[in-house]
């Protein structure tokens, strides 16, 4: 019990004051849940806040349609965890009543929710014993029980949950769960940890053993792969440009682009235009100039989009129906949003 005495009692002289922490209601608890699922606290809070702004209950959600979700995501990524939101509100709201499961098992049904996110809905709104297992949590427990099972393995998963479930607070879990959050967030931090003002510090294997920056322990990531992707920027003689709505299962489905034509290697000017793509889109004279002269590279968890965007003026053009005073309207990926800001400022 020290253990779990230890961080209540930190908790509450060290938490954060975030609005989530001062509410009960699921849907809010639901909505910061899965806003911070691989998002910083500082970066999340002004989304949750407009959101909850904009769709005060998940009737207000389910009724948007998922265009203004995804807007209104932007520059959070992952986004399907938006689009599993947007599905989620709806069947909560029209087949649910408006009701939110109250127990892990049910909660744990609904599509874009984990074990971690069911288990924090299921403590922090219903007060329920459920243990949450995150980052933070992973890491505190490793280090205090200095545990080198990889936390990314099918054995480490099993190995901490069940650790995680065997200490939690069963009379005060909601703060609890909490708690030990927020230690590893702000006390036992992944780089340079604050070890000397610790009050588990006396107890901490990781400590005891001088192998606390070593742990937790992760299995190596998948190969990352790169790719080499050419936007196509068109502005016609009447002000008009193209952007196309991604479909599939791929990265950043639902979201809108311009034409795009992917490489296998970074290619300059003449080979661009050399392209089966190209030609299809531009029959008539064309100028083209590339505007980043330095290739970008946007990191995603699996894959490195090496990046350059082109320029293209011509006449009218069919296809061409978006007037370039609308383009802000639309849902983009961050690569995109960044390039639409730089290339607005320099106009």
């Amino acid at each position: 019990m020290k253990f779990s005495n230890t961080l209540i009692n930190w908790y509450l002289q060290n938490k954060r004051e975030l609005p989530w922490r001062k509410t009960k209601n699921p849907y809010f608890i639901w909505l910061s849940e899965i806003m911070l699922q691989q998002t910083r606290v500082a970066q999340g809070l002004s989304y949750y806040l407009k959101f909850t702004e904009a769709f005060p209950t998940v009737f207000d959600l389910a009724k948007a349609d998922e265009s203004t979700v995804l807007k209104m995501w932007q520059g959070l990524g992952y986004y399907s965890r938006a689009r599993n939101l947007h599905f989620t509100a709806k069947h909560i709201a029209n087949d649910l009543n408006g009701e939110f499961p109250s127990t892990y098992k049910n909660i744990i049904k609904l599509k874009g929710i984990g074990d971690y996110t069911a288990s924090a809905i299921a403590s922090f709104a219903f007060n329920k014993p459920n243990a949450v297992v995150d980052g933070n949590v992973y890491r505190v427990l490793s280090r205090y029980f200095g545990i080198e099972t990889a936390i990314n393995s099918s054995t480490g998963i099993k190995e901490f949950k069940t650790l995680a479930q065997s200490l939690i607070d069963k009379k005060q879990p909601a703060n609890y769960n909490q708690a030990i959050m927020e230690f590893g967030a702000i006390q036992c931090k992944p780089q340079k940890p604050l070890c000397i003002f610790c009050p588990l510090s006396d107890s901490c294997v990781a400590l005891q053993k001088n192998v606390v920056e070593k742990l937790p322990i992760k299995e190596k990531k998948l190969k990352v792969r790169n790719r080499y992707f050419n936007f196509l920027v068109i502005k016609t003689d009447d002000n008009k440009t193209i952007l196309l709505k991604r479909k599939g299962k791929g990265i950043w489905q639902g979201l809108y682009q311009f034409p795009l034509i992917e490489s296998k290697k970074n290619i300059n000017k003449n080979e661009l235009i050399t392209t089966e793509e190209f030609n299809n889109l531009f029959p008539h004279e064309i100028t083209i100039s590339l505007f980043n002269k330095k290739e970008i590279v946007h990191k995603l968890s699996h894959q490195h989009l090496h990046t350059q965007f082109w320029i293209v003026e011509t006449k009218k053009l069919p296809q061409a129906e978006i007037n370039w005073n609308k383009v802000e309207k639309y849902p983009v990926p961050i690569l995109i949003a960044n390039f639409l800001e730089t290339y607005q400022a320099k106009k």
